[in-house]
Order: structure tokens, then sequence, then C-alpha cells
């Protein structure tokens, strides 16, 4: 097969490598429109289960991968002045760059062309690629051209977050929720190098505006968010450049698709969906579709049916990560139910975020018959019985307001990694 992706992100990127690895005579090219190494970003984050599976796809990369993160396993949450750690499942993360850098060597070391500063938009596509991979992010011009046949669909959160960097090495994921006279804001933070971390922050609208961010020139901006967690990252400073990009404040657009394929055009990681940032699953969903798309192309010889398996099985995977990024964005955009509540408590509920069933009971009550599954197996057959079909019912519902109300795809969505 020719095959070209457009975009040299994870998702492009780790389908080359394993086309390649399936089969050498594969004419596999990438295109990126930025000069290598210029990618935007700090730390991505990536869990065990992810690790084992690209083991089984290629091992040699899985382990430069693995030999490049931070590990973490503990959660810490800090509330005013309490703070509490609990045991949580290993956690990596692994600097953007650092990520693409190896891929695009493997992919290299396999034969596969890498054409950086490579603009490709819809009507530059060759004419003789038997398939053509829209691997270009959430702003993808290639599905864009088509967005009524993928059916497109954006959904704006409601809450402001910037994505930045620090000096501060955290060693657990961590929490930080800060009280103001504007309300809370808080930030997730995780390491993802020797001397760096990730520090994801985010408040309501009215935090926002209230403390003047939404005007602020990027260094007050800066020294206030660095005195509101002055705390967790103990004098170090908060980063908003890398390279020539500066961070921004935004509201996270949720993008689904509702189809990912058109002829011999097919979407892949972003550029088919996102996901909220609070489940740290980006990086993951991209290199689980280069996978499925590999394997669906492996097994179907004809394209038409191995883009449709694809499509299945990834829509069909994707659907439980949607549902736990959707409940998981709204815990947070309702945070003041659940910010008085005893710090363990408060910390167990957050780890219980992406529950359906968490929104429509008393967070007291939910811990207790949360703890108390924990014991009984029929209680916990009933939280499995009830949670997805209350999921279900209320995203359904969610769709059919939405498609009452729709008046357009609106522009598309940023994110972290």
């Amino acid at each position: 097969m020719k095959v070209v992706c457009v975009g040299g992100g994870p998702a492009g990127l780790y389908l080359a490598i394993l086309l390649k690895r399936q089969d050498p005579s594969h004419d596999i090219t990438v295109r990126e429109r930025d000069p290598e190494g210029s990618t935007y970003g700090w730390g991505v984050t990536y869990w065990r289960g992810l690790l084992d599976r690209l083991h089984t796809h290629d091992p040699e990369s899985a382990r430069a991968l693995a030999g490049s993160s931070v590990r973490w396993s503990d959660g810490v949450a800090h509330v005013r002045d309490l703070t509490t750690r609990h045991r949580g499942d290993e956690g990596f993360g692994i600097g953007r760059h650092r990520l693409l850098e190896l891929l695009a060597a493997r992919a290299r070391a396999l034969g596969v062309h890498l054409e950086y500063e490579r603009e490709t938009g819809p009507d530059d596509l060759p004419a003789d690629a038997d398939l053509v991979v829209a691997a270009d992010g959430v702003h993808s011009a290639l599905r864009t051209r088509h967005a009524d046949h993928f059916g497109t669909r954006i959904t704006t959160g409601r809450n402001r977050y910037i994505w930045l960097g620090t000096s501060k090495v955290f060693d657990a994921f961590t929490f930080a929720f800060t009280e103001t006279e504007h309300g809370w804001i808080w930030c997730y933070g995780y390491g993802y190098g020797p001397d760096r971390s990730t520090c994801v922050v985010e408040c309501a609208p009215e935090t926002w505006t209230g403390l003047g961010l939404d005007r602020a020139p990027e260094a007050d901006g800066l020294a206030l968010l660095e005195k509101l967690f002055a705390d967790v990252l103990d004098g170090h400073p908060l980063i908003a450049r890398s390279g020539d990009i500066r961070a921004q404040w935004l509201n996270f657009r949720t993008l689904t698709n509702r189809t990912w394929h058109r002829g011999n055009l097919v979407l892949i990681g972003d550029a088919a969906h996102t996901t909220h940032y609070s489940v740290g699953a980006g990086t993951t969903l991209a290199l689980e579709d280069a996978a499925a798309l590999a394997g669906a192309l492996r097994a179907h010889p004809a394209l038409p049916r191995a883009l449709a398996a694809y499509e299945r099985e990834r829509a069909q995977a994707l659907l439980p990560v949607q549902s736990a990024a959707r409940y998981s964005a709204q815990w947070y955009e309702n945070l003041t139910r659940y910010i008085d509540l005893p710090p363990e408590r408060m910390f167990a509920l957050l780890g219980q975020r992406h529950s359906p069933l968490l929104p429509y009971v008393p967070p007291q009550l939910y811990y207790r018959v949360d703890r108390a599954a924990g014991r009984l197996e029929i209680l916990r057959r009933a939280k499995r019985w009830l949670g997805p079909r209350l999921a279900r019912t209320v995203h359904a519902r969610t769709l059919a307001s939405g498609d009452r109300h729709a008046g357009g795809s609106g522009s598309t969505p940023s994110r972290p990694g």
C-alpha cells in the first residue's frame, strides 16, 4: 500500500511504525507542517496498561518510551491547609517533545519517509495514495473540508484552563485547590522529566474574570498563579512559553464524529475525537487508534471493510472513556458540591468523579455507599448495573437536546496532549 499520514503527532507516527512492521514493502510517508522538534507542550500521561499493550505491538518503541518516562503511584490532594495522600495505579509521564522524538527515530529506522515543514491541505493529497490518514489534530483541515459527512460535533465546557510547565518536579500526581474571594481555582501537576512538570490550572469563568486573569499581562498572570499555588510550587516558577508559542486560557471543547472515514480518508487521534484532559487519556487513545487501524488493515485486505472494522472497534472502545471524561469535567464544574467534605472523603470522590451515579446522589451518601460496596458483593453488583444504564439514559437525552438546539459545529478544540 501507499499510505500518507498527514500529521506527525503520536497517532500518525505510531501508525506508520506498525504498518512498516507488518509489511516493509508498504510505501509510507508522514507529512508534518511544523519543523522537526518544534512541537508545543509539556508532559503527557499514560498508564501501565497502555505500556503493556505497546510491548505487544512494537517492543522496541515501548522500551524506549518506558526508558524516557518518569513514574508515580501516589496521588496527593491539597485543600486549603490540609493534605491527603493515597496509593493508586502506576502512572507515567513523558515530555511531548521526547515522545515524538522517539517515535520519529523508530519510524525512520523502519524506512518511513518523514517530511517536515510540509503543509498538506485537502487539495494537496497525492492522487495515487491508497490510504490517506487524517492525523492532523483537533484543527484537522482534512476533516473540516468534509465536516458534514463526518458529522463533526463540538461541545464547549464551562470552565477556563491553561496548560503550563514548571521546574517543580512533583513526586506524585498532585491536585491543589485554593480558595479565593472570587471562588476556587485548582491545578493538576505531574512530573515528566528530571527537571520539569506539567501544571494545568483550571477555574470557573467567574473566578477567572474576578481574579483579572482574563486581562492580565502574561507575567502578571503567572505571578498571581505562582502566589496562589506557592505551597505546592515550593518557590519554583510557572512557565507559559514552549518554543515560540505562548500558553493561552481556553475552554475545553469535546469533539466527536458520527463516522470516521470517507472513501480512502480516515480520521485518527484528535482529528477523530477528544476527551477532557482531566482523565489523561489523549495520548493513550491516539496510540490505541493507531494500533486498531493497523490491525484492521492487516485483517481485512479490502480497504472499505478495514476502515469500517476500525471505526466499529474504536467507537465502541471509546464509549466508557468518553463517559468518564464527561463526568470528570462535570465534577470540576460542580466543585463546590464536594469541596467542603472532609479531605479524605473529598479525595475519595475525586477518584470517583467518573461515576455516572455521583451527580445524582448526595456526596456523603455516595461515599458511605461506595465504602459499603467495597465490602458487600450485592452492592457492587447494583452499582455496576445502575451506573452504565443511568449514563446511557442521560447521554441520550443530552444528545437529543443538543440536536434540537445545535447551531453549527463551532471552532475546533485545543487541549493538553
